[in-house]
C-alpha cells in the first residue's frame, strides 16, 4: 500500500484485522500502513442472516477472514458451495459470477472473493423467483 489506506470508524463501530477485533470508543481515523486483511463492521454477515446459498457462501468466505485458525476449512467449503452453485443456478449473471469467485478462492484471494459475492447479492432474490417460475410451468 503506498501511502496507506485511511478509514475512518464512528463511537462503537468495530474493524476486523488479520483475524482480531478492535472496537473505537470515539470516532477516529486510522491509516493502515501495511497490506493487511480487514472487514468493516458493516460488511460483516451474522449467522441469522445467511438464509440463501449466496448469504452461505458469503459467511464461508468471511470465515477465512475473521478466523484465521478456520482458514482453510472455510476456504474447501466455499469453494465445495461455488461448484454447487454453480451446477444449480441457470442465471448467467450469477454463473460468471461464482465462477470469478471460485478463481478467486483457488488463488487465495478471499477479500476479492468476498466482494464478487457481495456485488451479486442483490441479484439472488430475482434468480430464484425465475427458477421457481420456470418450476411452475415445467
Amino acid at each position: 500500500m503506498a501511502g496507506g489506506l485511511k478509514i475512518t470508524l464512528r463511537a462503537g463501530e468495530r474493524i476486523f484485522i488479520n483475524g482480531g477485533v478492535l472496537r473505537v470508543d470515539r470516532k477516529v481515523s486510522i491509516e493502515l500502513m501495511n497490506d493487511v486483511i480487514f472487514l468493516l463492521e458493516q460488511h460483516v454477515m451474522k449467522p441469522e442472516e445467511t438464509t440463501t446459498p449466496l448469504r452461505q457462501l458469503y459467511f464461508m468466505i468471511q470465515m477465512m477472514l475473521m478466523d484465521p485458525a478456520l482458514h482453510m476449512k472455510a476456504r474447501s467449503m466455499a469453494r465445495e458451495s461455488v461448484t454447487n452453485l454453480v451446477a444449480t443456478i441457470a442465471d448467467p449473471r450469477l454463473s460468471a459470477g461464482l465462477v470469478e469467485t471460485g478463481n478467486l478462492l483457488d488463488n487465495d484471494r478471499p477479500f476479492e472473493a468476498l466482494k464478487k459475492v457481495r456485488t451479486m447479492l442483490p441479484f439472488e432474490p430475482a434468480a430464484e423467483a425465475a427458477e421457481e417460475r420456470s418450476k411452475e410451468v415445467a
